[in-house]
């Protein structure tokens, strides 16, 4: 499973010679083991790196399991013995890059849109809870409670670590509803918390879902970006495809509204910028809270060989250390680099709507 320290690792890998990225779909649905294979070779045909192209072709023929997973990204440099691969539970479009370093602008992605969500199931006696990191299921945790048909004299809820005793609430069949509930949402709180959730879902029906959220903690109320029908013994494979459904149309509502926000504080002066010159300016600051790019974006630029700022002029200094600059063929890529490695984050849209267009495809929310 790939990790943030697997990203950082990343990001930190300084190569004195060119590495060889490769994201591939191979996502059964898109086509047979031989169509993306092709996918992969025509995308290889203009790169010049013969020792990594067959490094990732032995990988791919002989270890990878093409019928477990949607995608792979790969990064490889032969000459420095360096090789990674993360086979990914979600779908990324297909791409080559040849580098001094490793390209990660969509793993950053992946990771914005994809990583924490956590899954509830409710019903009035039992609960489910998954934990899902970049489609892949991390953790998961079952409660069961009193049964609600009949009244029980001594038992108690079942789950481990946890024993009953909600006060307040009558012993009736309703009583134990609630208390049911109340549990489950105790337990709930622990296990998101537990395994970093960002983002919760609720399965079940209207009615258990509404009780549910109102006795979950206001902090995890806050965090609730959808509910959906769904049997409480549905099989994992529907509850994965069902999160994944409603976390990327949640995920298309919440960039829309960050655009706005940020085209809106850009037009009033204040943390928006929705020109590039001005964005790499922020980030050398360490100004630039979010960056969002149009996915496929990319912007030639220079940067200095001695302080490492990027800018789409061709300037004979640096302003800030009199170092010499070197041409760039995607600013944009190591822009995405200092924003992440200064703590901030990094979106890449669809931008269905074409806003991004009409600000050169990237804009950026400041801290400050």
């Amino acid at each position: 499973m790939l990790t943030k320290n697997d990203l950082q690792e990343l990001l930190d890998y300084q190569a004195q010679s060119p590495i060889l990225s490769v994201y591939l779909n191979t996502n059964p649905t898109g086509g047979t083991i031989e169509d993306h294979k092709l996918q992969l070779r025509s995308m290889l045909k203009d790169i010049d790196a013969p020792k990594d192209i067959e490094i990732i072709k032995t990988y791919l023929d002989h270890e990878y399991d093409w019928r477990s997973w949607c995608s792979i990204a790969i990064f490889s440099n032969a000459d420095e013995n360096f090789f990674q691969a993360y086979p990914l539970a979600v779908d990324v479009r297909n791409r080559a890059r040849l580098h001094h370093c490793p390209y990660v602008k969509p793993l950053a992605a992946l990771f914005d849109a994809h990583s924490g969500y956590g899954v509830v199931l409710i019903d009035k006696q039992q609960a489910r809870f998954f934990s899902f990191h970049l489609g892949e299921l991390q953790a998961e945790a079952r409660f069961s409670g009193e049964d609600v048909q009949r009244q029980k004299h001594g038992g108690g809820s079942q789950v481990t670590g946890r024993s009953r005793g909600v006060e307040g609430i009558a012993e009736t069949p309703d009583g134990d509803t609630q208390r049911n509930m109340q549990e489950a949402a105790n337990v709930a709180a622990k296990f998101l918390k537990t395994n970093n959730v960002r983002r919760v879902l609720i399965g079940g029906t209207t009615e258990n879902v509404s009780a549910f959220q109102e006795m979950l903690p206001k902090s995890w109320q806050s965090l609730i970006v959808g509910s959906f029908a769904m049997s409480m013994n549905a099989a994992y494979g529907e509850i994965q495809e069902k999160a994944l459904e409603i976390g990327a149309e949640t995920e298309k509502h919440r960039e829309e509204k960050l655009l706005q926000t940020i085209i809106t504080e850009a037009a009033k002066g204040r943390n928006g910028l929705t020109r590039f010159g001005e964005i790499l300016s922020a980030i050398k600051e360490g100004r630039v809270q979010t960056l969002v790019m149009k996915d496929g974006y990319k912007k030639d630029g220079y940067r200095c060989q001695g302080c490492g700022y990027i800018t789409v002029q061709k300037l004979d200094k640096c302003p800030f250390c009199a170092g010499e600059f070197e041409h760039i063929s995607d600013a944009a890529e190591l822009a995405v680099r200092n924003v992440l490695q200064a703590g901030g984050s990094v979106k890449v849209v669809e931008d269905e709507k074409n806003t991004l267009d009409e600000y050169g495809g990237i804009v950026a929310l400041l801290r400050y």
